[in-house]
């Protein structure tokens, strides 16, 4: 029996790009990258966005109302946020996502050193779209009940949405909580529940049980239970950056990202050792719709349809072979 390998090596080749991921040429999501904005000069801050795969928010250091989100898969700004409804801010340093799906930004640094009697929190829903946009935020009053601190790091409890800061005034600093809801109308006082390292960044795990801190030189993750830290904390591989200002967790809990400040400055993965299993669910998301397999998603739809028409092309190109033989 002759064989036709032009026309089954054609068709595996057609199902090979079939079942290829999209951007694959542009590097996978959540690896290390490089924030390729040449306006991202001082990236204070870093949260895995809950809508868009892939995708990072992060801010400068600066008087700003802006908030940019890069592509983890090409280092690329795919959006510009311009806050709304907030007074000029001062220090930002943070940024962390709520059970909720809103976005909290941390107003929180000092660089009077611990002066000013009250900081602020802006907070705005996550954008469905990425594009540039203007998008309008709430804005909080923040006193510390023990009086002013410097601070930049602000972490939302996955579960209970509970805002949590934590200072660096002193050579151990606090860590501080927030009331159990915000209020836009009165004053948020933030009381202290625990001491901390000097801290630059933090983020809870998305399941909640763990809290990331991170400092110039080091990074531990902690136990947290009933609202405190549940043990004295477990070193992590942090990278040695030059200025190493923000950490997160990817959505899946998988691993630990830490990025720094600068031009051109680099994201860097950490794998957890001991990370939950990926459910691929991303956490405050709304449950899948039951479809019974058909896709439900403009995007989805589309990757169903291109699949449909890729296999039908093999699948003829295969029969085709075989007529062929058959006649020979």
């Amino acid at each position: 029996m002759r064989s036709f390998p032009g026309v089954v090596g054609g068709a595996v080749l057609v199902l090979a790009l079939a079942v290829a991921p999209a951007g694959a040429a542009e590097g996978a999501a959540d690896q290390d990258f490089t924030i390729k904005d040449p306006r991202i000069k001082e990236s204070s801050g870093i949260a895995a966005s809950r809508v868009h795969p892939g995708v990072y928010w992060t801010h400068n250091d600066q008087d700003a109302p802006l908030i940019y989100g890069v592509d983890s898969r090409t280092g690329e700004t795919v959006a510009t946020l311009t806050m709304k409804g907030v007074g000029t801010p001062r220090d930002m340093e943070a940024i962390s996502i709520g059970p909720d799906g809103d976005i909290y930004v941390g107003d929180i640094g000092d660089n009077k050193d611990g002066t000013w009697d009250h900081v602020w929190i802006y907070r705005f829903p996550e954008p469905e779209q990425l594009r540039d946009q203007t998008v309008t935020a709430k804005q909080y009053v923040v006193k510390y009940a023990d009086g002013p601190r410097n601070a930049e790091a602000l972490m939302v409890h996955p579960k209970t949405g509970r805002v949590y800061i934590t200072s660096k005034n002193e050579n151990t600093g606090g860590l501080y909580a927030g009331p159990e809801r915000l209020s836009a109308s009165g004053t948020n006082v933030f009381r202290r529940v625990d001491d901390v390292p000097w801290v630059t960044d933090g983020a809870f795990s998305p399941e909640g049980d763990r809290l990331l801190l991170r400092g110039y030189f080091s990074a531990k993750e902690y136990a947290w239970k009933d609202g405190r830290l549940g043990d004295d904390g477990t070193s992590v591989g942090a990278p040695f950056q030059g200025q190493a200002e923000s950490a997160t967790y990817t959505v899946d809990g998988s691993a630990l990202m830490f990025g720094s400040e600068g031009e051109n400055s680099g994201v860097v993965r950490v794998d957890r050792p001991e990370a939950p299993a990926p459910t691929g669910k991303t956490p405050g998301a709304a449950p899948p719709k039951e479809s019974g397999g058909v896709p439900d998603t403009p995007e989805e739809r589309g990757n169903f349809t291109v699949g449909v028409i890729v296999l039908g092309v093999a699948t003829a190109l295969v029969i085709g072979g075989k007529r062929l033989l058959r006649r020979r």
